[in-house]
């Protein structure tokens, strides 16, 4: 008799244990997963169908910095190639000046380019190509605009996977560059070690198209590893062309659509490319509302671009 009530304080203190474990899983929401991760996103509204965010996943990728992020409905947004000669300019133009030019929404650089400025790979404007033939190592195609309207207003193509005749394009506004991890999960790059400013063009599961760009140097390697393993969102990802050659642009009007805060006052900075340097792009890609409207786009308005 003795012994058993030796061994009941015992038991409750295990009971007590398990308890107080389950209690503290309870609370702090078990382990993180990757969909807790894609949560942690900042998204802020610019306007409807486009929203933006500064993002460090510092904590679970120590090799990435932070990165700029512009998530965009393509059923509100279309996408369009700009190549300096097509535009019948001289010589290539800076972010600022093309989007003076171009009075997009936003516009990114468009992909690798020659040191005559001739762009590497397909490279579609309307249907016309602008480019050179299909670069076979380089499995990475954006491509906007289809043919046939059944067919999404934009996408990432994996041509490992996807086909895509250039006699006959599905989409009529297409830049071709590197497969960053396909929608098998697998990385398409190697780690080289070359750390670089990235511009990022990935598409998730629901359609949308993720513009991402790095505030600092990064691997390709270790940015495929991180986007991969903490957006399960995104299916598949490309690399656009970086270095110096990688940059992004907001107009003034899409920036005051959104109201001002000072948490805002990062990414506002990076979008008006006030920050880094910004060297002559030959091609880029813009953003445009797909309903035009005079006027400055409001809040609270799904799309509205100024008189061309």
């Amino acid at each position: 008799m003795l012994k058993r009530n030796q061994q009941r304080p015992r038991s409750v203190r295990r009971l007590a244990y398990l308890c107080g474990c389950l209690i503290a899983l309870c609370i702090g929401g078990g382990p993180q997963t990757g969909s807790a991760a894609t949560h942690e996103v900042p998204w802020e509204r610019l306007i409807t169908g486009m929203q933006v965010a500064l993002w460090s996943p510092i904590e679970a990728c120590p090799q990435v910095p932070s990165l700029l992020m512009l998530h965009i409905d393509p059923e509100r947004f279309r996408f369009s190639i700009y190549q300096f000669r097509d535009e019948g300019l001289r010589a290539p133009l800076s972010i600022h000046d093309w989007q003076q030019r171009t009075d997009a929404y936003v516009l990114f650089n468009a992909g690798l380019f020659r040191e005559d400025y001739s762009y590497l790979g397909v490279l579609l404007k309307e249907g016309r190509s602008l480019g050179s033939k299909k670069h076979h190592s380089w499995q990475g195609l954006f491509a906007a605009e289809p043919t046939d309207g059944k067919l999404r207003k934009a996408r990432v193509l994996d041509l490992a996977f996807d086909g895509f005749t250039e006699d006959a394009p599905p989409y009529r506004e297409a830049a071709q560059s590197l497969m960053l991890f396909d929608r098998t999960g697998k990385l398409r790059v190697r780690d080289s070690g070359k750390r670089a400013f990235q511009t990022v063009v990935a598409e998730d599961g629901e359609g949308a198209i993720l513009l991402i760009k790095t505030v600092d140097v990064v691997s390709l390697h270790h940015l495929a590893d991180c986007l991969h393993r903490q957006m399960p969102s995104i299916q598949q990802a490309m690399a656009m062309d970086g270095g110096a050659s990688s940059d992004v642009i907001a107009s003034p009007d899409l920036l005051h659509a959104a109201q001002e805060t000072t948490s805002q006052a990062t990414w506002r900075s990076l979008l008006a490319g006030n920050r880094g340097v910004h060297i002559p792009l030959p091609t880029v890609i813009g953003i445009s509302p797909r309903t035009q409207a005079r006027g400055a786009p409001s809040p609270d308005s799904s799309a509205s671009s100024r008189t061309r």
